[in-house]
């Protein structure tokens, strides 16, 4: 019970008062609620007494937002504020505006502000010591044109609701000053144009072409042994030809010559707990968002200066370019860092969240609240949000983080959005299913991915069944527990989708990302060593090569963490997100050491670009060029068959060698094997038996096409192999 009394509006003709209940005794007099600037007079009738603490009132007009009313009972006035009202579908009809270009929108001779915010009284931008009232439009809207040329200068609003006035930053604010204390006018005609840019965004002839590298801009060249000037910076991730102190290749030279396609950035838009002028001095992975169109001011080399960090981050977008590397944004649109200090929440109070029917907070993404991206307006800044990105800084794709607990129809209008651009848009996501409070039969997740064609989500299943149940530290899987779910694997390696292997995890191919590490969790060194402590370092170095060989030979999309092809390990730190740079950082002496592991892991990823058999893009094809191959159990073998040549592929989980019965009787090749030594040696089979050794993966290659060379060696077209 409060000293204070308030009337809330909680729907269209219904108000709950809030306090000490006695001092509106007689109940049966009638309340009269007061609109102030009209002087008007709605009548109003006590619908319930809930308990001593509230009361429910019922009326017949509509109340109008934005504006000053009262419930006046008896001798007492009590303020009327906008309550659950914003979370119902009338206060959706009535004040969604999807045509408002919103933000401050700039150019050398004025500048517009505007911003949505339909319960608020009075709204004002304070720029340059002074304020300047702004003018209410239609559906909740306010907007004024201010002459003159305001790049570069900080603003802010002054929004006044529910009694009270505070300052606001702009969620549509596109630079903001270091940590975060003020939006900034931008006038992007003055930044770097990547539209105008010679270098053009890379086009891969089908989505189904990449391979994912996720990167944290910071973990990248932050090593004292990476050979970058600028650490930890967007710029850093610009700089050609690095080497390390002995001579190997270091950031953006090194993932060029990987051979991947795609780059995945954690999130590199503002968030919060790194101080942006002293970055040093804490660390973050980026999923505490802020402000969601302005690049973060810690990956800057002038974090003061707002233009600069748009600058060196579009700079870093188009020298991943050049190297025809596609950028991935990691974006977090499912929560905020601090709901309560939010822009969302100061500017229209209870809306741009999810709430559960008691009136608590809903809180199925675990940090405290959800994004409610089903309503317009919420919406509506996603999808503005996603423009920005795609015309401004030209970026190829996006990863949505939990994507769960968004909308399908949110998703379903973003695809359409990305439909539009000159390159395919890679999107992807966690499809889990969170208990956030929107109906299951709403959410984005993979369990409705057939709503969702052109949206990828990441194959849990996949990486559960190669190295064990994620949080279950002791479980093992196929390549740490001699073998273990080896019924499964058939329907993984084949894209997931064939209903006679197993339950589709989704209903296309072009829909499964499969993977076994990422920026989450323990690395797959990390797990090896909690699931296989009696392992024998080499041992386990072979587990972690089938685990990575898998993830690329199969059908769907590849993915791979950042120094996962070199064993990285957090030093089992298994949430490293604020753990600083000793634990997160790429060690790019250890990059040297095992080199030998890298060019195994460039020659998975060179063969599968080079052969289209590895990267099918329906079920037709799978069916009819995938096939399971009789195999000594728990050795798992398949042969696809291509249009130039075909392949074999085993896997031999234990520590003892079979002999293996060949598809066919031929001239096999030994393409690749995480058993250097049948590689040097140019192994060649002929007939139809070979064997495999402990722990090795091997991927022979026939080609239909075969001449002999003179030395009796096979040539496919002109090229020895």
């Amino acid at each position: 019970m409060t000293d204070r009394m308030i009337a809330w509006i909680d729907d269209v003709h219904e108000l709950s008062v809030i306090g000490d209940i006695n001092k509106l005794l007689p109940i049966s007099e009638y309340p009269v609620i007061y609109w102030e600037r009209k002087q008007l007079y709605i009548q109003a009738k006590v619908e319930e007494v809930v308990n001593e603490s509230k009361v429910n009132i019922r009326f017949h007009e509509e109340l109008p937002m934005g504006e000053t009313l009262f419930l006046l009972w008896g001798e007492i006035k009590i303020p009327i504020y906008p309550g659950a009202i914003v979370r119902t579908k009338w206060f959706d009809e009535n004040f969604t505006n999807l045509d408002a270009e919103l933000g401050a929108v700039c150019n050398s001779s004025s500048t517009t502000f505007s911003v949505w915010a339909p319960t608020a009284v009075s709204v004002s931008v304070k720029l340059k010591n002074k304020q300047y009232p702004l003018i209410k439009q239609e559906r909740g809207v306010w907007k004024r044109t201010l002459t003159g040329d305001w790049h570069g200068y900080p603003y802010t609003y002054e929004v006044t609701l529910n009694g009270q006035s505070a300052l606001v930053n702009d969620p549509y604010a596109k630079a903001i000053l270091p940590n975060s204390k003020k939006g900034v006018v931008i006038d992007f005609s003055r930044t770097k144009s990547l539209k105008d840019s010679p270098i053009t965004r890379p086009k891969l002839n089908h989505l189904q072409d990449a391979i994912i590298y996720e990167l944290h801009v910071r973990d990248a060249t932050i090593h004292k042994d990476s050979g970058v000037k600028n650490k930890g910076k967007f710029i850093g991730l610009t700089e050609k030809n690095t080497i390390n102190s002995n001579g190997y290749s270091t950031a953006l030279s090194y993932i060029q010559s990987l051979g991947i396609t795609h780059v995945q950035l954690l999130p590199i838009n503002d968030f919060a707990r790194v101080d942006e002028l002293q970055p040093d001095a804490s660390y973050n992975w980026g999923y505490d968002p802020l402000y969601f169109q302005a690049p973060e001011g810690s990956y800057s080399v002038l974090p003061a200066d707002p233009i600069a960090r748009i600058n060196e981050c579009k700079t870093m977008v188009e020298s991943f370019h050049q190297e025809g590397i596609s950028v991935i944004l990691d974006v977090v649109y499912n929560h905020v860092y601090i709901m309560e200090e939010s822009s969302f929440e100061k500017l229209v109070p209870g809306y741009y969240f999810r709430y559960q029917a008691d009136g608590t907070h809903s809180n199925g993404t675990g940090v405290g609240n959800d994004i409610a991206s089903e309503r317009h307006m919420v919406r509506k800044f996603i999808l503005d949000t996603i423009d920005f990105w795609l015309r401004e800084y030209q970026v190829d794709g996006f990863r949505f983080d939990l994507m769960g607990a968004l909308d399908i129809e949110t998703m379903k209008q973003i695809h359409k959005r990305c439909k539009k651009e000159s390159v395919p848009i890679m999107l992807l996501g966690e499809g889990w299913d969170l208990p956030t409070a929107l109906p299951f039969h709403l959410k984005a997740s993979s369990s409705n991915s057939p709503q969702l064609n052109g949206v990828r989500y990441f194959n849990d299943f996949f990486r559960d069944t190669i190295k064990g149940n994620l949080f279950h530290h002791q479980d093992i899987g196929y390549v740490n527990g001699n073998g273990h779910y080896i019924e499964r694997l058939p329907h993984l390696m084949s894209g997931s989708v064939l209903e006679e292997y197993g339950i589709p995890f989704v209903t296309d191919v072009t829909q499964t990302v499969n993977y076994v590490e990422c920026h989450d969790n323990h690395t797959l060194w990390d797990r090896l060593k909690l699931t296989n402590p009696e392992a024998r370092e080499t041992e386990r170095k072979k587990m972690h090569q089938l685990a990575t060989g898998l993830t690329i030979l199969s059908q769907g999309i590849p993915f791979i963490h950042a120094g996962q092809e070199w064993f990285r390990t957090k030093q089992g730190v298994e949430n490293s997100y604020i753990s600083g740079d000793e634990v997160n950082q790429l060690d790019w002496t250890k990059r040297e050491t095992e080199n030998e592991n890298i060019e195994f892991v460039k020659a998975l990823i060179s063969l599968r670009k080079q052969y289209k058999v590895f990267r099918l893009k329906s079920k037709n094809e799978i069916r009819r060029r995938f096939h399971v191959l009789e195999t000594p159990k728990p050795v798992f073998g398949f042969t696809l068959l291509g249009e130039e040549a075909d392949f074999s592929v085993y896997v031999n989980p234990t520590n003892e060698s079979h002999t293996l019965h060949l598809p066919s009787s031929g001239k096999w090749k030994t393409a690749v094997s995480n058993h250097f030594s049948k590689l040097k040696e140019q192994q060649l089979i002929i007939g139809e038996y070979t064997s495999i050794e402990p722990l090795e993966l091997i991927v022979l290659h026939k080609s239909r096409k075969i001449a002999e060379a003179e030395d009796g060696s096979a040539l496919v077209g002109n090229a020895k192999r």
